[in-house]
């Protein structure tokens, strides 16, 4: 390509595209082409107001005589490119007539036939007063981040990847890192693992345009591994085209308010546990009179659940009502809350259950004040005052309280473990569950016998205690285990601690009169949440890892881990197995015998569950009924057992043996919306005269059931199937209510009957629960009786039927039948 001069005295470009020379002059540009010795073949009218030179004038002169050696020099670089055949750009500084400008050039190599560089196409542009806007921004992006460096809260920026940009100082000594550090690592390093996914789901809305900004309360983790709570508040900057460039994160430090919340809740929590343990029925309102709650005293002598009441007047669930004339009391609370002043009930009142019985209480009304001394609600504190609430009191501790230490026992353990595991849950902290087993315990009964093993115990369990936290609960789970409940603690740290000093404290038991006791113990932890999210199975973990230690013979303390699981997939291998039970005829039931305690004479059989194949044991009714109650397989194999005993006890009445039958019915069962169509298929199948037919219930489900269940109670006895209570004792029962329930029988806890011979307090109360059930026309069966002693002891007090290894293990239907025709 070759310039010419076209007819005005300026170049053209003939052999090239047909430019347009009106716009090649007029351009906002200084446009030229330079030949292969760098002169200037064609060169724009714009060169003129630039460089105060003619362009006619520059034809033929070299670029740096035209431009000068700084210019020349300053572009030097990127004119090579271009020559050296390559696409090349400059953005620098250009002098011209005494001005400093700032201009961005294009150097475009331009090709001959044979391929040679033959001369370059130029184009630079003035970008003065775009330099002078960046030289703007920098100035404004160093005072940006010179606050953002002494800012007086954490500050960062994270690129999309989740990797720190840029962090303050004040983010550092947040999280204990110096800068170099810090810049090293990302947000899932800093982060709690259990908020990583709240966090990161907010910075994906954020990037994909669903939300402008967020704020989050999150965990971050300090450099030395303790947990900083931090309310951050987080935006996105984006490029001109709309691209993600960076996180712009500003962290607060609420560690203090955090631990001051968690003290409030912790206050609160055992306000909770407390209203939930004491023997006094409580009650709370709002100011308006609406309740709020109810513990469990006050849901079983009211008959309504808390969930149920609240939001409703008090006057609803809290009936009241004159002892002598029957008419209604006003609800105390009104004067208590509208004078501000303590108001106790006068004479003689009652209180009405939803079910319409009375029960005579006491009560004492409240109202409850906020900081400032404001009335911010109510509380309702009563208790029944018949003869039969110390003894459902002492009912309910013995039932929850080991006999021989005091501690709380199994039952009560889960209850406050699953409450630990709640309010962990919220606070979103760890829990810990510690099993504690003396090894070869019976060696110390074998040698100083039963009573010295006793007095160890006590002595062992006094040590723990004076080691333990004070929100540590200690349970006796068993003969010589215990568990220790840790319901918060910020690293798993804090549990092996607790355990060193627990072993420690144990180990140096001593009792008088006992030397060398010698004992070693071992203690397996599970970790909430990261072993088990429920009760049942952390205790299980617990257990797995105890049995890792005494597998190996060694004392000391062990984390469980998921290779020691062996109980998880042995409950799965019961599940899986128990699904082919039924249709493999592996499933059959054994009869225990009920015994007259007068006469002596078989009188009745309870039908229980056994799972057999080729003759042997497969599992214990103890393993696979959970397994049953969990996965809701008990529904059909319920079903089959209630066939199964109907058509036994049918097959006895033709024989000429008029033997009641009773079975044990599930929740699940029970609960099911079918079970009366179930139970009238059964009967009607069979044949059975229902008198014969006897189902067992639990405390429990006759008294939390509310109106639906005395419901469907009244309409299984109308058909006249028998029905009694089993495990009496261990709820929240009274006596008093039994009578507003259909129930023909009471069934002794076996934990009253193991200790009626030797525990006087034991012995009162079972006397005492004989002769109540006698005046209410009930029938009174023990079960559990392993000993002559229980029995005459029994019989004396008064009881019905007696039912246990002493009279006859579970058998076959076939050999109970051969007893049939026993004298007593």
């Amino acid at each position: 390509m070759r310039p010419q001069k076209q007819a005005g005295g300026l170049p053209t470009l003939p052999d090239g595209p047909h430019w347009p020379a009106k716009l090649l002059h007029g351009a906002p540009a200084l446009l030229t082409y330079l030949d292969a010795e760098q002169r200037f073949r064609y060169v724009n009218d714009t060169h003129r107001s630039w460089l105060g030179i003619d362009p006619a004038e520059m034809i033929g002169r070299r670029l740096i005589d035209v431009v000068g050696a700084d210019n020349y020099e300053r572009a030097r670089v990127a004119l090579e490119q271009a020559y050296a055949g390559r696409l090349a750009s400059y953005e620098g500084e250009l002098h011209a007539n005494g001005e400093r400008r700032y201009a961005h050039g294009n150097f475009q190599p331009d090709f001959d036939a044979a391929g040679r560089v033959c001369g370059v196409f130029t184009a630079l542009i003035d970008i003065t007063e775009r330099h002078q806007l960046e030289l703007q921004l920098h100035e404004s992006e160093r005072r940006f981040f010179s606050a953002f460096q002494h800012a007086a809260i954490g500050m960062a920026l994270t690129g999309p990847d989740g990797r720190f940009l840029r962090v303050n100082a004040a983010l550092c000594q947040m999280l204990g890192y110096d800068e170099e550090a810090l810049l090293r690592l990302g947000i899932a390093e800093v982060t709690h693992p259990d908020d990583m996914a709240a966090d990161a789901e907010l910075m994906m809305q954020l990037l994909t345009g669903q939300r402008e900004n967020y704020q989050l309360e999150k965990r971050n983790l300090h450099q030395d591994g303790h947990v900083v709570y931090i309310q951050l508040s987080v935006s996105l900057v984006r490029d001109d085209d709309g691209a993600p460039l960076y996180f712009v994160s500003q962290a607060q430090d609420i560690s203090q308010r955090k631990a001051f919340e968690d003290a409030l809740h912790r206050e609160r929590e055992l306000a909770e546990v407390t209203l939930r343990s004491i023997g006094d029925a409580v009650i709370t309102t709002d100011p308006q009179l609406r309740i709020n709650s109810l513990n469990p005293i006050a849901e079983a002598m009211t008959g309504w659940s808390s969930e149920e009441a609240q939001g409703r007047p008090v006057e609803e669930v809290f009936r009241l009502f004159d002892a002598v004339h029957g008419e209604p009391v006003a609800n105390p609370l009104h004067v208590a809350i509208g004078q501000n002043t303590i108001v106790d009930l006068a004479g003689r009142t009652l209180l009405r259950h939803r079910h319409g019985f009375d029960t005579p209480v006491e009560d004492s009304s409240a109202p409850i004040h906020d900081h400032a001394g404001n009335v911010i609600g109510g509380v309702l504190v009563f208790h029944d005052v018949s003869e039969t609430r110390a003894l459902a009191l002492k009912m309910i501790h013995l039932t929850q309280h080991d006999t021989l230490t005091g501690l709380p026992n199994r039952s009560q353990l889960h209850e406050h473990l699953a409450q630990a595991l709640a309010i962990a849950h919220r606070r979103q902290q760890r829990a810990a569950l510690l099993y504690i087993d003396i090894h070869q315990f019976k060696r110390i009964n074998d040698q100083h016998g039963h009573a010295a093993g006793d007095r160890v115990l006590r002595a062992f369990v006094a040590q723990l205690q004076r080691s333990l936290p004070g929100d540590a609960l200690l349970s006796r789970h068993a003969g010589d285990e215990f568990v220790v409940v840790l319901p918060h603690m910020d690293s798993v740290g804090e549990a092996a601690s607790l355990a060193q000093v627990l072993l420690n404290q144990g180990e140096q038991t001593q009792v008088d009169g006992l030397t060398e006791l010698g004992l070693h113990v071992g203690i397996g932890i599970s970790v909430y949440p990261d072993d088990a999210p429920d009760p049942e199975s952390l205790l299980q973990h617990a257990e797995t890892a105890l049995a890792a230690i005494r597998g190996q013979g060694l004392h000391g303390y062990r984390f469980f881990t998921p290779s020691m699981n062996e109980r998880t997939r042995a409950r799965r291998g019961i599940e899986a197995a128990l699904r082919q039970a039924l249709p493999r005829r592996q499933l059959s039931l054994h009869y225990q015998p009920k015994i007259d305690a007068r006469s002596g004479r078989i009188v009745g059989a309870e039908a229980l569950l056994r799972w057999y194949a080729k003759g042997q044991e497969l599992y214990t009714p103890d393993q696979f009924i959970p397994v049953a109650e969990d996965t809701g397989l008990i529904l059909s194999i319920g079903t089959w057992v209630l066939r199964q005993a109907c058509h036994q006890a049918r097959l006895w009445q033709q024989q000429g043996h008029r033997i009641p039958v009773s079975v044990n019915v599930s929740p699940l069962q029970f609960q099911h919306a079918d079970f009366l169509d179930w139970l009238d298929e059964v009967l009607e199948e069979s044949g059975l005269d229902a008198g014969l037919l006897e189902l067992e219930l639990t405390e429990r489900m006759v008294m939390s059931g509310g109106d639906a269940t005395n419901a469907l109670l009244q309409r299984i006895r109308q058909r006249g199937v028998r029905l009694s209570l089993d495990d009496f004792g261990t709820g929240y029962c009274s006596l008093s209510y039994l009578k507003h329930f259909p129930i023909d029988a009471l069934k002794i806890d076996r934990v009253f009957v193991r200790d009626v011979i030797g525990d006087p307090d034991t012995a009162t109360i079972t006397g005492a629960i004989i002769a109540m059930a006698r005046t209410l026309d009930k029938l009174v069966i023990a079960e559990g009786v392993e000993t002559e002693e229980q029995a005459a002891f029994l019989r004396q007090a008064g009881c019905t039927q007696l039912q246990g290894f002493l009279f006859g293990a579970p058998v076959p239907a076939a050999e109970l039948e051969q007893r049939f025709a026993e004298p007593g």
